[in-house]
């Protein structure tokens, strides 16, 4: 099934909610937000407390393929009606729900959300926002075309040492950058054989719903659900697709990039089922205003990542964070690592300190002082609350949609070890026709 005639399926499965759609398109005025939550364990069991901890929130729905998520989620929402198919609970329930939250693994994200779409409802979808980058740009224009409020869960994007770093960059503390570094030494990838056979279903488990609109195949205990479809290539994004995005972001928008022009992926051979274990992407961007004519992106992943490299020696022979990014400008370097610390200011070799109040002086940044609890439901918040008109989303699919591009680039170019990949922005297309293949791809009738 191509995915326009998916969108439309998605649309005609809603069509027992026949009110107009600017009914649905905005929630202002209201005081409470009904909120349906499509993937209710691991990472969507955080995102569902984390929206129910809004006092104006009232979780009316939960949908989960397995029944084990749902049932745990179920006994702290017993008031909630439960699903098991997306698709029933958007048709059946379009009428008695203000939000959706989409925290499935990544091939459902774009099904899900479109659809939820579709009905106009604002959305928030975990990250990366979608699995190909058709869908990432579908996203984004549906969201505008209907003026709907969007968030992809990038929770540090609302932390003070990421807006802090973003402020310092923007503020000209290094000049004009001129190239990142980013590492991560997670290993979302896989190297192995693909497993042969097949193993019995578990009773709780759909095994037609969890693949969706992905290629059938048949189920292997361990390999797919819960957890480890990130490594494999028709369900996750690999570690540039997790981390990345987090890792990503800071940079990306403290720097104001849009798409790059070219990307480069050393890595070994693709084998068609699991990603890499081990990446090395490097983007070429166009420049910005806060960088200089191009800026060069290196990321890497995996084992060992990231290699030696003189640009990432710290003063007083300090390690670096497990994970970070590295600012290199025209006046010096600024580390950021991931996550919950400050970040460094490098010139010379040497540690220089940060005066805040130089940067911030009326402290609009808020408390300096880290906590994590306190602050994760930020994001969370800030969406709930841009429902209700009472706040904006800093992280909406205007902007989130470019972010998941960028990373699914870098993505694709796995699948064309050591070259070079030019990326055609208006068109989105590779000048490189076999590269192509791979921006889109059929959806599974199910």
């Amino acid at each position: 099934m191509k995915k326009r005639d998916f969108i439309k399926t998605s649309a005609a499965l809603a069509s027992t909610a026949l009110l107009p759609s600017s009914i649905f398109a905005l929630t202002k005025g209201k005081d409470r937000l009904r909120t349906a939550h499509i993937g209710v364990g691991g990472m969507g069991a955080a995102d569902l407390a984390s929206i129910a901890s809004h006092e104006a929130v009232d979780v009316v729905a939960l949908c989960d393929v397995d029944q084990s998520n749902l049932d745990a989620a179920l006994q702290l929402h017993p008031n909630a009606k439960t699903f098991t198919d997306y698709r029933d609970l958007l048709s059946q329930m379009a009428n008695e729900i203000d939000a959706v939250v989409v925290s499935t693994p990544d091939h459902t994200h774009a099904p899900a959300s479109l659809m939820a779409m579709e009905i106009s409802k604002p959305v928030y979808c975990q990250k990366p926002l979608t699995h190909y980058v058709s869908e990432a740009r579908a996203m984004r224009q549906l969201a505008e075309k209907k003026n709907i409020i969007t968030q992809m869960g990038i929770q540090v994007h609302s932390f003070y040492d990421y807006k802090l770093a973003t402020l310092l960059i923007q503020s000209g503390i290094i000049g004009k950058v001129h190239k990142v570094h980013a590492w991560s030494p997670k290993n979302w990838g896989y190297d192995g054989p693909i497993p042969k056979g097949e193993d019995p279903v578990p009773s709780n488990l759909d095994w037609n719903l969890w693949l969706g609109t992905s290629p059938e195949r048949p189920f292997k205990e361990k390999v797919y659900h819960p957890g480890n479809w990130r490594k494999l290539v028709d369900y996750g994004c690999g570690t540039l697709g997790d981390m990345g995005v987090h890792i990503f972001d800071t940079p990306y928008n403290a720097l104001a990039l849009d798409v790059p022009m070219t990307i480069q992926n050393k890595c070994r051979k693709p084998n068609g089922f699991g990603f890499p274990e081990n990446n090395k992407v490097t983007y070429t961007f166009p420049g910005t205003k806060y960088t200089a004519e191009t800026l060069t992106w290196i990321w890497s992943d995996g084992p060992g990542a990231p290699s030696k490299n003189k640009e990432l020696k710290l003063p007083n022979r300090d390690e670096l964070p497990l994970q970070g990014a590295m600012f290199i400008g025209e006046k010096g370097r600024l580390l950021l690592p991931h996550f919950m610390e400050l970040p460094r200011h490098i010139v010379d070799g040497e540690y220089r300190e940060i005066d805040v109040s130089k940067y911030d002086p009326k402290g609009s940044l808020g408390t300096t002082k880290n906590d994590y609890e306190r602050d994760a439901p930020k994001h969370y918040h800030q969406f709930v609350d841009a429902c209700l008109g009472k706040d904006e989303v800093s992280a909406p699919f205007s902007y989130s949609a470019r972010l998941t591009e960028t990373i699914l680039l870098g993505v694709i170019a796995g699948r064309f070890p050591n070259k070079t990949l030019h990326w055609d922005s208006k068109k989105a297309l590779f000048k490189e026709e076999e590269a192509n293949a791979f921006l889109s791809g059929s959806y599974r009738d199910f």
